[in-house]
């Protein structure tokens, strides 16, 4: 049998090779997994479910030859399901939801040859950049349990970084999975809007916003796995222009002189924390070591404007998801199966028009257009994923009584104001753990991409991986301690 501490030291690439080579077998895999959840998740509270019987079964049934083949893997309970898998949506209204069939990034992600071993928590519809629900409580930061893991994927990030997996589906609708990558010191990539499947369920969730993939240890998972996943499923409505080559190619390639863009400033010209800042000053300094041209500068746009219309689109999405998930139960919304903030944000959801809903969508193509002029004069920009360290336990309450839906979204994205826009524009952006608190949180640096260009940020992500290795880096909290 594996050991724990030997199943931890290596990443899901590493992993896949062990079993290729026939060094360990999957089933010695599955079992350091929930042996490792076991260990840690009483204090995370990260996983929900584990499913050992239904992954022994796909391993005696024999799993298909793909590039994670017999690797251990966590699905959030949100947007993606997997066929007769509870998925509860982190809500007392949609708890007990068991989804008929696959979606087909879960059809892809078997095919890979990964090993679904659980599900992990969401807040409650996953409006809510950290991972703390009335049903499940709260999910703790395996770097300092009384802090947020993050969200809306923080249970796949609390997950991967104390060790249960080396990979975890999440998703990413305002920065659900760069966010929670950034407090819990992972690689959270967020690709080009329809890089991935979203069917057969959505064609573009919260009408373009949002998109799905995972959570990494390193860059050379996430780039494969991206490979493994990409490219539109049947009768997706669009589709984004293949890479001229394997992402897995673009680690370690040459990135060439580029010319890059860096701002520690938040769009509306607050400044964010000091650590923040200081994340993103010794990553200029640390590119302009490795050959890189940085220039200070950030696409300039009307950041209220752009909240005014992007929480309609949020709202009215609230309302759809709850209104689908009451078909589903059979329950009827209210106090006793919504947090309070969730149902207003339904009840105003429920009040928008169409116009309104495509005057706000309008807004988001002239904010694009802006970007993309902007985005001509650089290949990457450089910010802090989020504008602080990773918040204290309680403070971002979904179930807050007399919070206003507006204000609700004005203090999620005053937590994470650099993250929102790249929802907006489509483009591919990283959260790289490139720093740590003096008090030992991780904080994020997020690197911005051109829209469809990942190959460029796996490169420059490479290199800095390479420059400041952090795979290594464990929080107290982990399955090899």
């Amino acid at each position: 049998m594996i050991s724990l501490r030997d199943y931890t030291s290596y990443d899901a690439t590493g992993l896949a090779d062990l079993v290729a080579r026939k060094q360990v077998k999957p089933e010695e895999l599955l079992a350091a997994a929930l042996e490792a959840a076991s260990k840690v998740n009483p204090k995370l509270n990260a996983v929900l479910q584990t499913l050992p019987e239904r992954a022994q079964g796909e391993i005696r049934s024999g799993l298909p030859k793909g590039s994670f083949t017999g690797v251990p893997f966590l699905i959030k309970e949100l947007v993606l399901h997997a066929k007769g898998v509870r998925c509860d949506a982190g809500s007392r209204l949609a708890q007990g939801m068991v989804p008929e069939a696959d979606t087909e990034l879960m059809a892809r992600f078997r095919r890979a040859g990964l090993v679904l071993a659980g599900t992990t928590q969401t807040p409650e519809f996953g409006y809510n950049p950290t991972t703390e629900t009335v049903l499940f409580g709260p999910v703790h930061n395996p770097w300092n349990l009384n802090h947020s893991p993050g969200g809306s994927s923080g249970g796949s990030a609390a997950a991967v970084a104390a060790g249960i997996v080396p990979m975890a589906h999440g998703n990413d609708g305002g920065g659900s999975i760069r966010i929670p990558a950034s407090c819990c010191g992972l690689v959270g990539l967020k690709p080009t809007r329809d890089r991935t499947p979203t069917g057969p369920d959505y064609a573009d969730p919260l009408c373009g916003l949002a998109i799905e993939f995972a959570l990494t240890r390193t860059v050379r998972d996430a780039a494969a796995l991206l490979d493994a996943v990409a490219g539109p499923d049947i009768g997706a409505p669009s589709l984004c222009v293949a890479p001229p080559r394997p992402y897995r190619m673009e680690v370690g390639a040459p990135t060439g002189r580029m010319r890059i863009a860096w701002t520690a400033t938040t769009p509306s010209g607050a400044k964010a924390h000091t650590e923040c800042e200081k994340a993103v000053h010794e990553t200029v300094k640390l590119l302009e070591e490795l050959g890189h041209d940085l220039i200070e500068d950030r696409p300039r746009f009307d950041w209220e404007l752009f909240l005014k219309n992007v929480h309609p689109i949020w709202v009215a999405f609230n309302a759809l998801s709850v209104d689908v998930a009451a078909q589903a139960t059979g329950r009827k919304p209210g106090p006793d199966n919504l947090e309070a903030v969730t149902l207003a944000c339904v009840e105003e959801g429920r009040g928008i028009s169409a116009t309104e809903l495509l005057i706000a969508m309008a807004h988001q193509n002239t904010v694009s257009r802006q970007v993309g002029g902007w985005f001509e004069n650089y290949d990457v920009l450089v910010t802090p994923t989020i504008a602080r360290p990773p918040a204290p336990l309680g403070d971002l309450d979904q179930n807050r009584k007399g919070m206003k839906p507006f204000e609700w979204t004005q203090y999620l994205f005053s937590y994470c104001p650099f993250t929102p826009l790249f929802n907006t524009t489509g483009q591919p952006a990283i959260s790289l753990p490139l720093h740590w608190s003096a008090d030992g949180l991780p904080v994020g640096v997020q690197i911005v991409g051109r829209f469809g260009d990942e190959s460029a940020l796996i490169r420059l992500a490479s290199q800095l991986e390479e420059a400041r290795p952090w795979a290594s880096k464990r929080p107290p909290t982990h399955a090899a301690s």
